[in-house]
């Protein structure tokens, strides 16, 4: 299972599936993050959190911790 927080920087990938429950998970659909759309991976900080992606027209940044709740495809593998 590929997830967002092991996609390098520069790449862009589709949504497979979001892990996680509850408020957490409602966060995540809030920000824009759901099953089927492109999200390109911007930056990384150095010390590896957050992560910096650009999804839906806009930057938005993510802790490790909840970009690993996002199961991801390769768009080139489609």
């Amino acid at each position: 299972m590929n997830t967002l927080k092991d996609t390098k920087v520069g790449r862009t990938v589709k949504v497979v599936k979001l892990h996680g429950e509850g408020a957490v998970r409602r966060r995540i659909m809030d920000m824009g993050i759901t099953k089927g759309v492109s999200v390109s991976i911007r930056k990384v900080a150095p010390l590896g959190d957050p992560i910096e992606v650009t999804v839906r027209g806009y930057e938005l940044t993510l802790r490790k911790a909840d970009a690993d709740m996002i199961e991801v495809t390769d768009e080139a593998a489609e």
